[in-house]
């Protein structure tokens, strides 16, 4: 590592390294905050105007695609990045008057940063050293956070004597040490194969269930969102599409957007018109023609006016191989992928291929035709122009 590299991470090290006393009502509050890259008419928009309350204890977890601004959020709450506009206050002080170490947060880096030459002892207990802990001191919160994170035969090893999981355990007992108001976790377990990743999480919940600390988390992956989060915000170029609990954005997304980036494999879309015949409202595209039920119609936000384009959506568990259903479409099956649990269906109609999820079943075959039915009790509805919802619009907390 060069010096300058060295320099850039103890310094980004010390700058996260800082936390005062736990307070007794944690609140963060993100009011319009605007991050822009290179002000003028060469300017990239980070961040456009965000608006979030983070509640005392919750785990908040932005997800969305590479460059919609979720880490430079991030980073602007930890004072690693100036705002451009707007606010971020802490306990109702705003953070801008203050220094990264001075405001009681804790961050967990993509990399581990752990440093080589000292023990695990020596990393987690550094943050305590900085700020002129005792050493006894810091040999009691450090076997108190090694106990804690089930590492306590670890702590005279070194960092290159590690797993890559057990490096992320120690950055994060480098963060727990500090017993800071926040906890700011930046994509801690994308360098993680999938089995860690899926024991990582496991490991966070079980700490955040302990200890009960506001966190924020950053992430790409909607699965790490999903299980998580006691609130997720899905974000898309620079701004929060929608904000709400992980069930309520998976059955009620209130864009395209939020309906095709959140579910794995991900939603059908289908383009279509609708139209009323009398008191139904029908829906139709160039693959099938249904009726809608009074569920979705009672919901809908609008009316969508008879002829207006829509794109029609519906998640593949959400369609069933059966034919005495009366919503069915007959389709041939292009691809089947066994997973154990399901089968993952590629279907074929009029030259438009869809996903389903169904049960195992080996007379399922490539090439043979079946009909498919569609819960029409779980569909989607979105402007074909706008992409918004027409029936779920307003499942979002005040963003």
């Amino acid at each position: 590592m060069s010096d300058a590299r060295s320099d850039q991470t103890i310094s980004t090290e010390q700058a996260a390294d800082s936390a005062s006393e736990p307070a007794a009502d944690v609140t963060l509050e993100i009011d319009s905050l605007t991050k822009i890259y290179n002000d003028g008419d060469d300017g990239v928009l980070a961040v456009d105007g965000m608006n979030v309350d983070v509640r005392e204890g919750e785990f908040l977890v932005f997800v969305g695609p590479s460059g919609c601004g979720k880490t430079t959020t991030l980073r602007c709450v930890a004072g690693l990045e100036d705002i451009t506009e707007g606010s971020i206050r802490l306990n109702g002080q705003d953070l801008e008057t203050q220094a990264p170490r001075e405001r009681g947060v804790a961050m967990v880096f993509q990399t581990y940063a752990l440093y080589p030459h000292m023990t695990v002892r020596e990393n987690i207990g550094y943050p305590l050293r900085v700020r002129g802990f005792s050493k006894e001191e810091r040999q009691q919160r450090v076997e108190e956070t090694a106990e804690m994170l089930q590492i306590p035969e670890l702590l005279d090893r070194q960092p290159k004597d590690l797993s890559g999981g057990q490096q992320q355990r120690v950055a994060l007992g480098r963060a727990l040490v500090r017993e800071p108001e926040i906890f700011l976790f930046d994509e801690p377990l994308s360098n993680l194969d999938a089995k860690l990743r899926i024991s990582m999480r496991t490991e966070l919940n079980r700490l955040h269930n302990k200890i009960g600390k506001t966190s924020i988390y950053v992430t790409h992956d909607q699965a790490e969102a999903m299980t998580l989060g006691d609130r997720i915000a899905v974000m898309e170029d620079a701004e929060i599409q929608q904000l709400a609990p992980p069930q309520t954005v998976y059955d009620k997304p209130v864009n395209q957007f939020v309906a095709g980036f959140i579910g794995s494999p991900q939603m059908n879309f289908f383009t279509g018109t609708v139209r009323s015949e009398g008191d139904r409202t029908v829906v139709e595209t160039d693959t099938f023609e249904f009726s809608l039920p009074t569920t979705i119609e009672d919901q809908m936000d609008r009316d969508p006016g008879s002829g207006q384009d829509i794109t029609f959506g519906i998640r593949p568990e959400d369609i069933s191989v059966e034919e005495t259903s009366p919503n069915t479409v007959t389709s041939e099956i292009i691809v089947v992928e066994e997973m154990g649990s399901d089968y993952h269906l590629t279907l074929e109609r009029d030259g438009v291929e869809y996903q389903a999820l169904v049960e195992p079943d080996r007379s399922l075959q490539r090439g043979d035709e079946v009909e498919t039915a569609f819960d029409l009790a779980k569909c989607h509805l979105f402007d074909a122009a706008t992409g918004e919802s027409l029936v779920y619009s307003d499942a979002t907390d005040h963003i």
